[in-house]
């Protein structure tokens, strides 16, 4: 493809996005994919071509097969997972992060893509309200934030015995501590990190589903009297199942007394604290070691643009640095080099689709459109809960309602049964989208409302829906 070509496949494309994001919005396709398992895949051809195509031909098949087999996560009656929002905006920024194809070895071989990483994450630890003494970097992910986490916390147990016997330096098992309201993700970088499933231990949660802190105290102490050693423990600031909200302060009085590292889980929930008025809900944050947000979940950054934050970025850089001789400019006393600061050498110019978001909306309206979502799922909070048989069964701070519609009469497990009964009603409809989940052992229905396009009268026309699917259920 010659310039002169992409300049004219360009301008189709950014129209095919334009034309989707309207018909998205305007509720044209069903929400959820109705593609069978193997469907696209059987449609395609099982060998890659051996002459050049017509690109025609690509963008045909874009429309023919691939949308298909997409579910809309920027269609405005999109309440299922978290929101995973794509400004357009950010969907620019992300565009022409592409086109330079800048690659972040180092600090020299693109100073636009350091530099405005540096620039872009402090903009949104200001945003955030949290102090100088944080330092920020994008990650593709939050699992990766939190492996990274896990990394630096088991190497200032160890005093950095990586770099002597690695994962057999230590004489005393280490323990990370989570809740079981813990993301899967925090399970899996304990595992990757070496520290094994039998020294992950899960601290009960309370009738909010948040970690109990004289719970964790008590284990810390257990395992102390027990020869064994207390290294990190992971709180989260809005769970995936309910947006559940540990107790920061609390959490870091006991990781302060025992040594632990504390880690701060708010992927979803971080991007809250850029209103005045949800920051009390992580009270205690600036005693943390580090912290991870995800713009790219409700804030409206593109997948991926995870900012990983630190308070010893000195430490992070010994963990995770590398310094092979073909790497090294002269610019390396007086510059960051974001290889250092991760797991991949290499990195992509992220920070341009935040950058694009924030200077295109505005801290004023990036706040607005938030308190809109919570405004909203208080509206359908208050609806559930003056309505019979319909029971909310977590609180809702932010903007996920976790619900269950119990007719009377019914046993635990046929309660089960028609929840998931209804909720598929619901999805297998094509006017919305949400994701059961366990919670207490008992399938429940989360409604997270979040998606950009998302106003009043599709949460209105959403809790029509599902009163109209639990009727068809019973």
């Amino acid at each position: 493809m010659n310039v002169a070509d992409f300049r004219r496949f360009g301008h189709e494309l950014i129209d095919w996005i334009a034309d989707y994001r309207e018909k998205a919005q305007a509720g044209e396709f069903p929400v959820m994919t109705r593609a069978a398992p193997g469907a696209l895949k059987g449609a395609l051809p099982a060998s890659a071509p051996q002459s050049p195509e017509p690109f025609d031909a690509v963008m045909q098949d874009l429309t023919r097969l691939i949308l298909p087999a997409c579910t809309h996560f920027q269609d405005p009656r999109f309440f299922g997972y978290f929101p995973s929002n794509s400004s357009l905006a950010a969907v620019l920024g992300d565009y022409v992060s592409t086109g330079l194809a800048q690659l972040g070895l180092n600090w020299q071989a693109s100073p636009a893509l350091t530099e405005l990483e540096e620039v872009t994450t402090d903009w949104l630890r200001q945003m955030l309200d949290l102090s100088s003494a944080w330092s920020g970097v994008i990650q593709d992910t939050a699992s990766t934030a939190t492996l990274v986490a896990l990394l630096c916390a088991r190497e200032r147990t160890t005093n950095y015995g990586a770099a002597r016997g690695g994962l057999q330096e230590s004489r005393q098992p280490l323990i990370v501590y989570v809740s079981g309201q813990s993301h899967s993700s925090v399970d899996k970088a304990a595992l990757l990190a070496g520290f094994g499933r039998n020294n992950i231990r899960v601290i009960p949660v309370d009738d909010h589903y948040a970690m109990r802190p004289d719970a964790l105290h008590e284990a810390v102490e257990l395992d102390r009297g027990r020869g064994l050693q207390p290294c990190a423990v992971v709180a989260t600031v809005g769970s995936t199942s309910t947006t559940a909200l540990d107790p920061l302060a609390a959490i870091a009085a006991v990781a302060q007394t025992h040594g632990l590292w504390l880690h701060v889980d708010a992927a979803m929930a971080g991007s809250a604290m850029i209103l005045p008025e949800c920051r009390p809900l992580w009270h205690g944050v600036e005693q943390a070691d580090s912290l991870v947000v995800n713009p790219h979940k409700w804030l409206g950054a593109s997948f991926d643009c995870s900012v990983y934050f630190v308070r010893d970025p000195q430490h992070l850089v010994r963990v995770m640095s590398t310094n092979p001789s073909y790497l090294r400019t002269a610019a390396d006393a007086q510059v960051k080099n974001f290889r250092d600061w991760g797991i991949p050498l290499g990195r992509r110019f992220r920070a341009l689709k935040l950058w694009f978001l924030i200077r295109e909306q505005g801290i004023s309206g990036l706040q607005a459109r938030l308190r809109r979502d919570i405004g909203n799922a208080q509206w359908l909070a208050a609806r559930v809960d003056a309505t019979a048989h319909w029971k909310r069964v977590a609180p809702s701070p932010l903007q996920t309602v976790c619900v269950r519609h119990e007719p009377p009469g019914l046993s635990a497990d046929a309660l089960d049964t028609h929840t998931l009964a209804w909720v598929r009603r619901v999805n297998e409809s094509g006017k919305a989208y949400l994701t059961p989940a366990m919670l207490d052992g008992r399938w429940m229905v989360r409604v997270s409302i979040g998606a950009e396009a998302t106003e009043r009268h599709h949460v209105e026309q959403l809790w029509e829906l599902m009163q109209q699917q639990v009727e068809r259920a019973v």
